[in-house]
């Protein structure tokens, strides 16, 4: 048995996060993640000014920048023949005006080693929750696995953290309110060479849409089909696939037989929704595990680290004076929810407006759009969709005071 102020499940942004900032304000704090390193597929890349700029305030952006990355100070796709651009961050306020591209699990390793300087902090890896503690309708712990046999812990707060199918927030019994999401992810690995694009984007041909994100030596590709369609997609055999893939993107026509089974394609089922109420006495859920987020805009990991952020400000005081109030957990709802059901409600409309009517369109598109029309023609509007990706509808601050 081990005793915590705060035990958080799962070792994703929001988790590791919220641990570093407790622990550096002096909680005696425990993370749990149930694999054995940070090492998924499916985590994004995309760092946002926002979180960018929370490494400023933490004194901590000189060595994070240090890490291997990619920077974008704009976002854009092609659309049949058409260059897009989007987003252009270069005129926000903030000390970094892009977007960086580093895989999570460099971002989460890096957070650990920064987190690990202060003595309250620790992480326990290969440890999967399986129930949670109650006493007296009060969440006081949770019941874990571990290599070495069963681990229980007991704390003043836990929280889950622990994605979009959590455990915590299914054994609280929490209401989850779905959204809907209309659309998959078929995820894949294709090798990435010198003369290739540099440029990560969208890539929008014939009905079919495909995102490269660069990885350094690969490119990690998300292809986005209707929901439901994998089998489909299955059924018209493999070598159909790869000819998908290089019609929306040529420049991997001579690579894409490096997709030798239906193994080496992943599917990521996207869903969209939130929690009717994010916690119960002694427990709370932030990040995916409180509102799943569609991948478009890449925008989840951003928002579940402001979670993170806010929560810290609220609530290191309180578990430090062992004073945890039910009505302080609401509080973080209440500072997260606006932005949470903003971000969805763009992501709802996106997805309803923009991606299903441009699946399945074998036709293709003769004219862009009258929105990315106005944004190619006045580039000033470009700072619009710059500022609701890259720093949010609420971007917090660290409050939280660094113990020495």
């Amino acid at each position: 048995m081990l005793e915590v102020h705060c035990c958080i499940v799962g070792g994703g942004p929001a988790g590791m996060v919220l641990g570093f900032l407790l622990a550096r304000a002096g909680v005696d704090v425990v993370v749990l993640e149930k694999h054995a390193d940070f090492l998924r597929d499916f985590r994004g890349d995309t760092i946002h000014p926002s979180t960018l700029e929370l490494m400023y305030e933490l004194g901590i952006l000189e060595p994070f920048l240090r890490q291997p990355h990619q920077e974008l100070a704009q976002i854009g796709g092609q659309i049949e023949d058409f260059q897009v651009t989007i987003a252009d961050f270069s005129h926000l306020s903030t000390h970094c005006k892009f977007i960086a591209l580093m895989p999570q699990w460099d971002f989460l390793n890096f957070i650990a080693d920064q987190a690990k300087q202060y003595p309250k902090f620790q992480v326990l890896m290969e440890s999967e929750v399986k129930d949670l503690l109650e006493e007296d309708g009060r969440i006081v712990g949770v019941r874990a696995t571990r290599p070495a046999g069963i681990l229980e812990i007991r704390a003043n707060l836990t929280v889950g953290a622990d994605g979009r199918h959590s455990i915590v927030r299914a054994k609280a019994g929490l209401e989850v309110i779905d959204l809907g999401a209309p659309i998959d992810v078929l995820w894949m690995r294709v090798s990435r060479q010198p003369d290739d694009p540099n440029q990560t984007l969208g890539r929008v041909r014939s009905g079919k849409i495909l995102v490269t994100l660069n990885r350094g030596d690969y490119w990690q590709c998300a292809y986005i089909i209707a929901k439901g369609a994998f089998e489909a997609i299955r059924e018209k055999g493999l070598p159909r696939f790869r000819e998908d893939i290089a019609a929306v993107a040529p420049f991997l026509g001579g690579r894409v037989n490096e997709l030798k089974d239906w193994n080496d394609i992943k599917l990521l089922s996207v869903a969209v929704d939130r929690l009717r109420q994010w916690s119960r006495a002694g427990l709370l859920c932030i990040g995916d595990s409180a509102h799943a987020m569609s991948p478009l805009g890449g925008v989840g990991i951003n928002l579940a680290i402001q979670d993170a952020v806010a929560a810290a400000n609220i609530l290191a005081r309180p578990l430090l004076s062992g004073a945890l109030d039910p009505k302080r957990l609401q509080e973080v709802q209440r500072r997260r929810e606006f932005p949470t059901r903003m971000t969805q409600g763009f992501q709802v409309f996106a997805h309803k407006r923009v991606l299903r009517p441009v699946l399945g369109n074998e036709t293709g598109i003769r004219r862009l759009p009258l929105p990315l029309r106005l944004l190619q023609r006045f580039p000033v509007l470009r700072r619009i969709p710059a500022r609701m990706v890259g720093i949010g509808f609420r971007p917090e601050h660290v409050r939280t005071p660094a113990v020495t």
